[in-house]
C-alpha cells in the first residue's frame, strides 16, 4: 500500500473519532436531560381561584367607598344643573355661595376619588403578594415532583412553547385543595 493512501486513512479515521468524541460531550445531548419550564404570573393573577377570591374580596370592601363617591358625583352634578337654571335669577351673592359649595364638593370628590383609588392600589399589591407567594410555592412544588432544572416567569415573551408552558398545571396546583395543602408551608 501507499503511505499516502495510509496516511489519509489514519488523517480520516482521526477526523471521525475526533467528531464522535465532540458529539459524545456536546451540549445537545445534555440539553435533552435538562427540563425547563415556562409561567405566565399575569394568567395566574386573572384565572386561577385565589386571585379571583382576592379580586371579589376587594370588590366587596371598596363598594361602600364607590357608593360614596357615586352620590358625590351626582349631588355635583345636581348643584351644576341648578346653578346653571338659576344663575339668572340668583342675586351676585346667592350664585357666589352655590359656585363656591360646586367648588368645595368638586375637590372633596376630587379628593376621595384619589384616596380610593390609592387605598386600592395598596389592597390589590398586598392581595397580589400573597397570591404570589402562593404561586411560588406552587411552582417549587411542581418543581420537585416533576424534576424541573429551571422555570421562569414570563410576561411579555414572544412565543414558548406549549411544551414548556406550565402555567395551568400551576393554576390546577393553586385551585386544588390537594395542592393547597401540598403547597403550605
Amino acid at each position: 500500500m501507499n503511505i499516502k493512501y495510509l496516511w489519509w486513512k489514519l488523517r480520516s479515521l482521526f477526523i471521525l473519532s475526533a467528531a464522535g468524541i465532540l458529539l459524545l460531550f456536546s451540549p445537545l445531548n445534555y440539553a435533552e436531560s435538562i427540563k425547563i419550564g415556562v409561567v405566565n404570573t399575569e394568567k395566574i393573577l386573572r384565572e386561577s381561584i385565589p386571585a379571583l377570591n382576592a379580586q371579589q374580596r376587594i370588590d366587596q370592601e371598596f363598594i361602600p367607598r364607590d357608593v360614596e363617591i357615586k352620590e358625590m358625583a351626582q349631588q355635583a352634578k345636581t348643584l351644576q344643573e341648578k346653578l346653571e337654571k338659576k344663575s339668572a335669577n340668583l342675586n351676585e351673592t346667592d350664585r357666589r355661595e352655590l359656585e363656591r359649595e360646586l367648588a368645595n364638593l368638586s375637590r372633596n370628590y376630587q379628593r376621595a376619588q384619589r384616596q380610593m383609588r390609592e387605598d386600592l392600589t395598596v389592597r390589590q399589591n398586598e392581595e397580589y403578594g400573597a397570591i404570589l407567594e402562593l404561586t411560588d410555592k406552587a411552582i417549587h412544588y411542581i418543581a420537585e415532583k416533576e424534576n424541573y432544572d429551571l422555570i421562569l416567569q414570563l410576561q411579555d415573551s414572544v412565543y414558548r412553547s406549549q411544551r414548556i408552558d406550565i402555567t395551568d398545571q400551576v393554576i390546577e396546583t393553586l385551585n386544588t385543595k390537594k395542592g393547597k395543602n401540598s403547597i403550605q408551608p
